[in-house]
C-alpha cells in the first residue's frame, strides 16, 4: 500500500457518486463475514455506478491496494475479508434490468437478492434454480462468485450452469462482456490488442496442449461431482469446441463463476431460468438411529426423481429445541433421531405425486434402515425446509468458546463413494476426539461436516489446520472436491495445489496474472493464499476480558459471549417480503450498520479491543445501537438467538454511567411518573397535549417529532376505576382467580381497555384481582436506566412471588410490560428462582383466554353471532416471546368473526423511538413496509386490531385509523 492517508481517501470520496467510509466503525463492521476470519479493511465503498467502480480500480492500482467485492457478506470461507477497500454493491446495484420470456433469461445487477428475483419471476412461470440456505438475503453476485448451488442442485444444477453472460470491468478499467463464443469467435478475441485479447490468448496457450488437458482431467475432481469449486474451473473450459471436437461453445463465464471476485468486477449478470417446479409437493422425512445408516440409504433413495435430499444430525436437531421459531418448525420429528434425511418429491397432480410417494416408501421399507418416515405436505414442508436452513446459524447457539467451525464443511464426493468416505471420515474425526456435526446436501454427495473447536486456544488452532489437512488428503483420495459450494476463500485456498496438482495450480496463477497483473481484485484468495490459521476473528490465547454487567448474561457465559454468538449468517438482512420482523431498521435503511449482525459484531470488537476502563464508552457503539428498536425479533428469529435488545439496554446503561443521562431520556424513562402527575388534571393536560401551540412547545422541549400526536391521559386511572368494580366482581363460584398486572400504559393512557378486560373476565366468571405494585420498568429498560428497572423488578417479584401460581396466574394487557416478567426480570431480579416461577405462570391476557378456551371454560356460544372482519397486527414482543396465535384464536371466538393476521414486522413506533424527532422518518418507513399499506387497503367496515399501545398510536398517526385491542373487541362481542 503506497501513500494512502486520510487526505487521499478524502479525495477519492469527493469523486464518488456513492459512499466511501474509513472511520473505525465501518472498518470494524466489514472486518468479518460469516467465516472465522477478521481483517480490518482500509475503507468501505458503496458505489452507485460503473464510473464509481472504475475510480476505485484506478485508485487501487495507483496506491497498490486492493478491492474486495461484497454483497450480503454471508460467505463462510473468508472471501469477503481483506486489507484493501471492501466494495459493497448490496445497496445500489440492486436492479432487475431485463427479462426475456421466450428465451427464459433474466439480466440483473449483482445486488439482487435471490428470493427477491424469484418473487419477481413467479408471474412469468419461471425461476432461478440454485437455492442456498441464505436465499432470502444472499445476492446473485455472491452466488456467481461462489458458484452456489444449494438444495435443488440435483434437479437444476449449480450457478455456473445458469450464467450466460457477464458484464465486467477488468483490472485496467475497461468494460468487457463475456458470453458464449464459437471456436472461430474465440480465436478472433485472441487477436485483440487489449487486456481482453491478452486474457483469451493466455487461456488458449495454457489449455491447448493435450498433455495439460490430460493433467487437468487426471487431477481435478470427478466430473460426476457437479458441486466442485476447487480453484478456477479450467476443467470446464477444456470441454468446449476450442479445445475438443465437441459442439459446446466456449464461455468465460464458466471460469468467472466461482472465481470469488479475483479476476474481474461484475456489474451485470444474465441468467438462464427454468420453468417453475411442479405444483404438488411432498417431503418424506426419514428418521435414523445413526449417521451411517442414513448415508447408506442415500444411493438407493436417489434412484427416485428427488428434488431435494438433505441431511441433518442430532447436534443441529437438538439446537432447534432451544430456538423459539424452530420449536414450531420441528413438530414433524418423532422421537430422538440421530439423523434425518429430508427427501422431496414433486409432481403435476395429486395422483402422480401419490404414486411417487408409494414407490419411494416401498424402497424405504425394503431398505429397513429408518425407523420413521412421516410424509409432509403444504406448509409443513416449508417449516421443515426452514428448520434445515436455520442449521447453519443454529450452530452458533453452542454456548461457550467451542464452536462448530467451517473448514471441512464443504467437501463433496461422488455418491458411490459417499458411504466409504464417511466411514473413513468418522475414523479420522474419532482420532481427533471429535464428534463432528453432519449437515449435508446428501443427494449431491456434499457434506457440511464441522469439527467443534475453540479457536481462541492455540491447541485447537493447531487442530484446525491438522484436521483440514487430513480431510483434504482424504477428499483427494476419492478424487472429490474440497470446496463444493462455499468456495475456497482463505480457509481452503491453501489446499488447492494438493487437490488439483502443482502443475494445474501454476496454470491458475498465470490465469490470475493475465486478468489482474497488479493483484488488485480480492488478492490471496484461490491463489497465493493467506495462511488458513492466521487472521482469525479472535486473538489466540488472549486473556479473556472480564466485563461486569447489571443484566445477567450468565446463560451465555457473559455479555461478550452473547455477542460472539453471532456468526455472521446475516439472517437479519432479510427483506420485509420474506416475513418475520428482524431487522426493522435494516429494512428501512438497507445499511449494514443497521443490522443485528452489525450491533453484535461492533460490541464484540469494542469489548475485546478497547483500552478504556469502561469498554462501552465509545461513540461508535452509540451510533450502531441508535436505530435498534429493541423489538426482540433477533432473540427468536436469529438462529443464534443473539438478544440485541438486552445488549442495547446494557450498553446504554454503561455508556450513560460515563456520559450522563440526557434530559429527553429521563423524560421518556420516567413518563409514568409524569403521567401520574398529569392524571390529576387530565382535561388540562389533554388540552395542552392536543392544542397546536402548546403541543408544539412540549414537542420542542422534549425533542419529539412535530408530526407526532401526543397520547392523551385517561380521565380516571385504572387504579381508581377498579375500586368502583369491587361490588361487581365475581366472589363465589368463580372458575379461577387471576391477578391483572395494571401496567403503566393501561393505567394512565388506555384505562378503557383495562375496564374492558376486567368486565370481560368478570362476566366470564373469573375473579380479577389488582394489587398495588410497581410499574413494569419497560420505559426505563428502553432508555438504559437498568438500575432503576432492576429496582422495579425486585419490587414486583417480591409483591407477586407468594400470589402467583398455576391456579392464580398473572396476566397483562400491554405486551411490552407484562412480558418483562418472562424476559428481563429473569436477568435482573435478585430472587431468580421466584422470578422464574412467576414467569412460568405469566401470560398475555389473550394467551390466558386461549388456554381457557382449550379447557372448555370459555365457549363461542357466549358471544355474538354477528359477522365482523378483523385485521390484526401483533406486538413485536408478543411475536418474539409469546405467540400471535393466541390473539388470533381469541378474536375468532365469535363464530362469525373472520380474522386475518397482517404479515407485518415491527410497526416502527417501538415505545419512544418513533416519537424522537431524529427517528421519525425511519419509524414511518418501517410502518410503510407492510403495516400501513395493509391497513389502508382494508375497508372502512373492517376492524383494525392491535394489542400494543405503541402499535395503535403508530397506526393512527400513519393511517388515521383507530385500532382496537383484541380484548375490547371481545368484550363488545360478549352476550
Amino acid at each position: 500500500m503506497q501513500n494512502v492517508n486520510l487526505k487521499t481517501l478524502e479525495s477519492l470520496k469527493s469523486k464518488l457518486d456513492g459512499e466511501l467510509h474509513f472511520n473505525d466503525l465501518m472498518r470494524k463492521l466489514y472486518a468479518t463475514d460469516a467465516s472465522v476470519y477478521r481483517k480490518l479493511p482500509l475503507a468501505v465503498a458503496l458505489p452507485k455506478s460503473k464510473a464509481d467502480i472504475k475510480l476505485l480500480i484506478d485508485f487501487a492500482k495507483n496506491h497498490k491496494t486492493s478491492l474486495i467485492p461484497r454483497t450480503a457478506g454471508t460467505s463462510l470461507a473468508g472471501q469477503c475479508v481483506g486489507e484493501g477497500i471492501v466494495v459493497d454493491v448490496s445497496k445500489h446495484f440492486t436492479r432487475i434490468l431485463d427479462i426475456n420470456e421466450s428465451k427464459k433469461t433474466v439480466t440483473v445487477e449483482p445486488g439482487v437478492v435471490r428470493d427477491e428475483l424469484n418473487n419477481y419471476l413467479k408471474p412469468f412461470g419461471l425461476f432461478f434454480g440454485p437455492n442456498t440456505s441464505t436465499s432470502n438475503r444472499c445476492m446473485i453476485g455472491g452466488m456467481v462468485g461462489n458458484n452456489s448451488s444449494g438444495t435443488t442442485s440435483i434437479q437444476y444444477g449449480v450457478t455456473r450452469d445458469k450464467v450466460l453472460n457477464l458484464k465486467t470491468i477488468l483490472s485496467d478499467g475497461s468494460e468487457v462482456e463475456f458470453s458464449s463464443l464459437t471456436s472461430g469467435e474465440f480465436h478472433k478475441k485472441t487477436k485483440l490488442q487489449t487486456l481482453e485479447g491478452d486474457i483469451y490468448n493466455t487461456i488458449f496457450k495454457e489449455l491447448e496442449p493435450k498433455t495439460v488437458q490430460q493433467e487437468i482431467k487426471a487431477n481435478f475432481p470427478k466430473p460426476s461431482i457437479h458441486r466442485r469449486n476447487t480453484g478456477y474451473a479450467i476443467d470446464e473450459l477444456i470441454k468446449s469446441s476450442v479445445f475438443t471436437d465437441s459442439d459446446s461453445d466456449f464461455n468465460m463465464c464458466q471460469l468467472l463463476a466461482g472465481s470469488e471476485g479475483t479476476l474481474a468486477f461484475t456489474t451485470e449478470i444474465t441468467l438462464q431460468l427454468d420453468d417453475l417446479p411442479p405444483s404438488e409437493s411432498a417431503m418424506v422425512a426419514l428418521h435414523f438411529k445413526s449417521v451411517e445408516t442414513c448415508l447408506k440409504s442415500v444411493s438407493q433413495v436417489m434412484q427416485h426423481n428427488l428434488h431435494t435430499c438433505e441431511m441433518m444430525d442430532d447436534t443441529i436437531l437438538n439446537l432447534t429445541k432451544h430456538n423459539k421459531t424452530q420449536q414450531e418448525n420441528r413438530a414433524f420429528i418423532e422421537g430422538n433421531p440421530t439423523a434425518i434425511l429430508m427427501c422431496e418429491l414433486k409432481a403435476d397432480s395429486d395422483n402422480e405425486l401419490q404414486t411417487q410417494i408409494d414407490a419411494f416408501l416401498d424402497t424405504v421399507k425394503s431398505l429397513n434402515l429408518s425407523y420413521a418416515s412421516p410424509v409432509l405436505k403444504g406448509d409443513d414442508i416449508n417449516k421443515a425446509v426452514e428448520l434445515r436452513k436455520a442449521g447453519l446459524g443454529l450452530l452458533g447457539n453452542i454456548i461457550g468458546d467451542k464452536k462448530a467451525v467451517a473448514c471441512i464443511e464443504d467437501t463433496a464426493v461422488a455418491i458411490e463413494d459417499l458411504e466409504n468416505y464417511i466411514s473413513e471420515f468418522t475414523v479420522l474425526m474419532a482420532a481427533y476426539h471429535q464428534n463432528a456435526v453432519y449437515y449435508a446436501h446428501a443427494g449431491a454427495g456434499e457434506l457440511h461436516l464441522r469439527p467443534i473447536l475453540d479457536l481462541k486456544q492455540t491447541e485447537d488452532v493447531v487442530l484446525f489446520r491438522k484436521i483440514t489437512t487430513d480431510v483434504a488428503k482424504l477428499v483427494k483420495k476419492y478424487n472429490g472436491s474440497m470446496s463444493g459450494e462455499h468456495g475456497d476463500g482463505i480457509v481452503r485456498a491453501e489446499f488447492i495445489p494438493l487437490m488439483i496438482g502443482e502443475a494445474n495450480y501454476q496454470i491458475l496463477k498465470r490465469i490470475k496474472s493475465a486478468f489482474d497483473s497488479e493483484n488488485i481484485f480480492n488478492p490471496h484468495k484461490i491463489v497465493d493464499a493467506y495462511p488458513m490459521d492466521k487472521n482469525l476473528r479472535y486473538e489466540v490465547d488472549r486473556k479473556e476480558p472480564e466485563i461486569e454487567t447489571l443484566l445477567d448474561f450468565s446463560s451465555s457465559q457473559g455479555i461478550l459471549r452473547e455477542a460472539e454468538k453471532c456468526n455472521g449468517s446475516g439472517d437479519c438482512r432479510k427483506l420485509p417480503e420474506f416475513g418475520g420482523t428482524m431487522c426493522p431498521s435494516f429494512r428501512a435503511t438497507r445499511n449494514e450498520k443497521d443490522t443485528t449482525r452489525a450491533r453484535a459484531n461492533t460490541l464484540r470488537e469494542f469489548l475485546t479491543h478497547s483500552e478504556k476502563a469502561n469498554k462501552f464508552n465509545h461513540e461508535e457503539l452509540k451510533q450502531v445501537f441508535d436505530l435498534c428498536l429493541s423489538c426482540k425479533a433477533c432473540a427468536s428469529e436469529c438462529p443464534s438467538s443473539v438478544n440485541v435488545a438486552s445488549l442495547k439496554a446494557e450498553f446504554q446503561y454503561q455508556y450513560q454511567k460515563a456520559n450522563g443521562v440526557p434530559f429527553r431520556t429521563k423524560l421518556f424513562a420516567y413518563n409514568n411518573k409524569i403521567n401520574g402527575f398529569a392524571s390529576r388534571v387530565p382535561r388540562l393536560t389533554n388540552f395542552m397535549f392536543s392544542n397546536g401551540f402548546t403541543s408544539s412547545i412540549i414537542k420542542s422541549i422534549g425533542g419529539i417529532a412535530k408530526e407526532r400526536s401526543i397520547p392523551l391521559i385517561s380521565i380516571k386511572s385504572l387504579d381508581k376505576e377498579f375500586n368502583s368494580f369491587e361490588n361487581k366482581l365475581v366472589k363465589e363460584n368463580k372458575i379461577k382467580e387471576v391477578y391483572l398486572f395494571n401496567d403503566e400504559f393501561t393505567n394512565h393512557l388506555d384505562t378503557e381497555i383495562g375496564i374492558d378486560a376486567i368486565e370481560l373476565l368478570s362476566r366470564l366468571n373469573y375473579k380479577v384481582s389488582i394489587i398495588s405494585h410497581a410499574e413494569s420498568g419497560r420505559a426505563m429498560l428502553s432508555k438504559g436506566l437498568v438500575a432503576e428497572a432492576k429496582k422495579m423488578a425486585n419490587k414486583n417479584i417480591s409483591k407477586f412471588k407468594k400470589l402467583i401460581s398455576e391456579n392464580t396466574p398473572l396476566i397483562g394487557i400491554e405486551p411490552s410490560a407484562i412480558l418483562t416478567f418472562k424476559d428481563e426480570y429473569i436477568k435482573l431480579a435478585d430472587d431468580k428462582e421466584s422470578a422464574k416461577s412467576i414467569a412460568k405462570h405469566t401470560f398475555l391476557i389473550e394467551e390466558f383466554i386461549q388456554q381457557e378456551i382449550d379447557l372448555g371454560n370459555i365457549i363461542s356460544e357466549q358471544f355474538t353471532k354477528e359477522e365482523k372482519t378483523i385485521k390484526f397486527h401483533g406486538h413485536c414482543h408478543q411475536k418474539a416471546l409469546a405467540n400471535q396465535k393466541s390473539s388470533f384464536d381469541v378474536l375468532n371466538l365469535p363464530e362469525n368473526y373472520k380474522v386475518t393476521i397482517i404479515p407485518s414486522g415491527c410497526c416502527g413506533m417501538a415505545g419512544s423511538f418513533g416519537y424522537e424527532k431524529e427517528h421519525y422518518e425511519v419509524s414511518m418507513q418501517i410502518g410503510e413496509q407492510t403495516l400501513f399499506p395493509a391497513v389502508r387497503k382494508a375497508s372502512k367496515a373492517t376492524c383494525i386490531s392491535a394489542n400494543g399501545t405503541s402499535c395503535r398510536h403508530q397506526i393512527k398517526d400513519g393511517t388515521g385509523r383507530v385500532a382496537q385491542h383484541p380484548i375490547s373487541i371481545l368484550k363488545e362481542a360478549l352476550l
